[in-house]
């Protein structure tokens, strides 16, 4: 049973630390005083705690099971405080001392008449002063040449555009008179390099099957038969070094899984990139979800009935892109990547995949694109689904062709995990088979006797 917005006062009673079997426990939006009780620590099959916006307090228990529950759980506890959430109980923040640049006396101490010592460091901080003021007009002059000298090149590049592509069979390169900045179609394992319409029909627009974040792909045939998908970079002429574009791609092609398209070549020039992958007949998920008019059917699956993640490690090609001339569906395909993304010195892991899983399961169960760009706004699921849920009106962003048909208690908690898996802090999503863990305790009333789920 869902306990949350019930107006509970009162402790939470350590007892609970007896129910051996608990696998959920939702007191959520309560109004639950005191502190949290260890005992809980013990429960081996307690996997969902929380006990958000409530009027809890104290130190969190020093446990394995509180050090690993995700923060949202335990949001909005004023009172509540740990090491880990950066308030440690009873700390006192030393008083800053704010130094007076126009000031040479020391600020520790009381002030004492000028001496002729004092008047001597002031002419050296004037000096010095001067010397700063000369280096950072110097640089102001230096960064107004630079810039100016940028600008002139960008409009000469773009008087005398370089001369159209011509594709060949095996071979994709610009004009005759250009051969030194050909480059040659690469194939993984194996696969005939050539295709069997001949390299004129390529990129042609009754073969294309849609356009994403990314680029727009286009279906085609190789010599021996099979049907592949070609993504052509929407982005390329923004990709500045060949080497690391091909040291990327190769990483990616390496990646196998039954659940990701796989990536079977590529090919790169300075002003056209292409990415060859499996071709799938059955649509994407994104068409199901904001474009389809069709009867509901899992169209965007595999013949087989597996769904595919397409575009999977095509973030890893952002370092190399000018982040300020970004499309909006570019804008858009960031809506799934974590924001460690947009700060380098941040190390990538496995949980920006996470990040990405959450605002896929709001998207499924929303409707909704995970960036909408109106008039004069921008709306990021994210956001939108949080505030929801704080103010009460889940029910409200579900998506309207499901018709009310569907189990809310059920929904709830996949939404909670979706917001939990997109916290902006990698450390407080949880990985992926914590997920699956709490996607299992979700389906398990279904199979289940009721009193495992409180």
């Amino acid at each position: 049973r869902d306990l949350s917005h019930n107006d509970i006062t009162g402790p939470i009673p350590s007892t609970l630390g007896n129910l051996t079997s608990l696998q959920a426990v939702d007191l959520s939006q309560n109004k639950l005083n005191g502190t949290l009780p260890v005992e809980l620590s013990n429960l081996p099959s307690l996997h969902i705690f929380d006990v958000s916006h409530n009027l809890l307090s104290g130190n969190l228990p020093n446990s394995r099971f509180f050090d690993n529950i995700p923060d949202y759980f335990l949001s909005d506890n004023s009172g509540l405080c740990s090491s880990r959430k950066n308030n440690s109980c009873g700390a006192v923040m030393p008083k800053p001392i704010v130094l007076n640049p126009n000031s040479s006396s020391n600020p520790l101490s009381q002030s004492t008449p000028s001496s002729p010592s004092s008047k001597h460091h002031k002419k050296i901080i004037l000096s010095v002063s001067t010397l700063i003021a000369i280096a950072g007009g110097a640089a102001i002059a230096i960064g107004v040449i630079t810039v100016t000298v940028l600008n002139r090149r960008v409009r000469s590049a773009a008087s005398h555009p370089k001369p159209a592509i011509a594709l060949s069979d095996d071979y994709l390169s610009q004009s005759p008179e250009n051969d030194a900045s050909s480059g040659k179609l690469v194939m993984f394992g194996k696969g005939s390099p050539e295709f069997s319409t001949g390299g004129h029909a390529l990129l042609n627009k009754d073969c294309e099957l849609g356009r994403g974040g990314f680029g727009a792909v286009y279906k085609t045939v190789l010599r021996d038969g099979q049907p592949v998908a070609i993504k052509k970079l929407t982005v390329s002429s923004l990709v500045k070094s060949k080497d690391d574009f091909e040291r990327q791609v190769k990483v990616l092609s390496k990646m196998r899984h039954h659940n990701i398209v796989t990536l079977r070549g590529f090919y790169w020039t300075s002003s056209l990139q292409l990415l060859i992958y499996d071709y799938l007949p059955g649509g994407n998920l994104h068409k199901h979800l904001h474009e389809c008019t069709e009867e509901n059917t899992l169209s965007w699956m595999e013949s087989n009935g597996e769904p595919r993640v397409g575009d999977y490690g095509l973030a890893s090609l952002l370092p190399m892109l000018d982040r300020y001339v970004l499309s909006s569906k570019i804008q858009s395909a960031l809506g799934y990547m974590a924001p460690e993304f947009a700060c380098k010195t941040v190390k990538i892991t496995e949980k920006c995949d996470v990040y990405g899983f959450g605002v896929l399961a709001l998207e499924i169960l929303t409707g909704r694109r995970p960036v909408e760009y109106l008039e004069d706004d921008v709306v990021v699921l994210c956001d939108l689904v949080r505030s929801a849920l704080e103010e009460g009106r889940l029910e409200d962003c579900m998506d309207p062709r499901l018709c009310g048909e569907f189990a809310m208690e059920e929904a709830i908690p996949i939404i909670k995990l979706g917001l939990v898996c997109t916290s902006q802090v990698p450390s407080n999503r949880p990985d992926m088979g914590e997920v699956l863990s709490i996607l299992e305790v979700v389906r398990s009333p279904q199979d289940s006797p009721g009193d495992e789920m409180v």
